[in-house]
């Protein structure tokens, strides 16, 4: 078998290594200036008032929504489209998390499962711009001020992606990053908040570590001082500078990864231009697609293996792959707690069973994709009906 090409791998230069090295000498590692630096930056390239840097998506999705004050008994509406963390951290604050189903060119959140999901207990929306094409903003923002509802945008998948012009992470009252190590920029682990609301923006600096008046830089430099209180009770979600370190050399990158990623995405386009049993991803005209992810659509009619046996054939000719995502639907949480059935997302559901996501990130050669332009080729080939 050829040497295996792993789904995804960070690109780490000797900028990166130079940024945290100089963190570690430095002997402040925990969040400081490197983390506050991380920040402006961040607000400045989305188009945003505000960034608050968290370590994790997840932590950044928590603290969002206990910024605008969902608490038990509301409901949030997610799509069912989507990985655990989006619709967990509902459950976090004794919220419902509402499941709806996805669009069928995009797989992002349906606006028309929105609209009947809302009850009189709904309290937001977290739209996911799944695989970095952003959802249909307009038309959610449009029911979103209709019910008067906050929209919280999950865009781990989304940087740097673009609406009608419009970086994300600048269009709604609060918007979640991820740098987790397989995303577009990496700090290992890692996330951010950005909102123009500078009220969000304070509470969810403060609930991000304990419910301090003071962080840690406050505290214990020369300009410091001693003295703080608890305004809340927190979480402890903060950034360290290490972590922001490697931030900053990676969103100095993070253009040059995009064309990376784009003009890699458009040679696969190209290569299955003529495999009808291949459904490629696309973007539509008035988005900047940030292509997280290359997420194929089987057209199971047209071959003689599932999903599941075309996976097992591409890894056994040394091509790494996965799926994005099990529908949360799927799950035995969401299941047994709620209720929910695959007939209630036929969409998502559909759509699950035919999946793949084929590696791309920026360290893959043209070569890497033709590989598994051949290989899947090779695999539909030996497999039609």
């Amino acid at each position: 078998m050829s040497e295996f090409l792993p789904f995804h791998m960070p690109d780490i230069g000797e900028e990166e290594v130079s940024e945290v090295v100089q963190v570690l000498r430095s002997g402040w590692l925990t969040t400081g200036t490197k983390a506050k630096q991380f920040e402006n930056e961040f607000a400045a390239m989305v188009g945003a008032r505000h960034a608050i840097a968290v370590n994790s998506c997840t932590a950044a999705l928590h603290l969002a929504l206990e910024a605008i004050g969902v608490r038990e008994g509301d409901e949030v509406i997610v799509p069912t489209m989507t990985f655990a963390a989006t619709a967990e951290v509902v459950a976090y604050l004794k919220a419902k998390p509402i499941l709806v189903d996805c669009t069928p060119d995009t797989l992002n959140i349906s606006p028309d499962c929105i609209e009947r999901a809302i009850t009189p207990r709904t309290k937001a929306i977290v739209p996911v711009h799944f695989a970095g094409h952003p959802c249909e903003m307009s038309r959610i923002q449009a029911i979103a001020r209709a019910h008067n509802l906050a929209v919280i945008e999950d865009a781990a998948h989304a940087l740097p992606a673009r609406y009608r012009g419009k970086m994300i992470g600048s269009l709604s009252e609060l918007t979640c990053f991820s740098f987790y190590a397989t995303k577009n920029i990496t700090t290992g682990e890692g996330g951010m908040v950005t909102t123009d609301d500078s009220a969000l923006a304070a509470r969810v600096r403060i609930m991000s570590l304990h419910g301090l008046s003071r962080d840690a830089w406050s505290r214990y430099t020369a300009q410091g001082s001693w003295y703080y209180e608890i305004l809340s009770p927190g979480f402890k979600y903060n950034l360290t500078d290490i972590a922001a370190a490697l931030g900053l050399a990676q969103l100095a990158k993070c253009d040059r990864f995009w064309k990376s990623r784009d003009r890699l995405a458009a040679l696969y386009r190209d290569g299955f231009h003529d495999v009808p049993e291949i459904l490629c991803p696309s973007a539509a005209a008035h988005v900047q697609h940030a292509w997280h992810l290359y997420v194929i659509r089987l057209n199971l009619e047209a071959l003689r293996i599932d999903r599941n046996e075309f996976i097992a054939q591409l890894q056994q000719a040394g091509i790494g792959c996965s799926v994005h995502f099990i529908p949360l639907h799927l799950h035995p949480y969401y299941r047994e707690t709620y209720g929910y059935q695959p007939s209630d997302f036929p969409t998502a559901q559909a759509a699950f069973e035919r999946i793949v996501s084929l590696p791309l990130y920026p360290k893959m050669t043209e070569a890497d994709i033709q590989r598994v332009i051949t290989v899947v080729r090779d695999i539909v080939k030996g497999n039609r009906r």
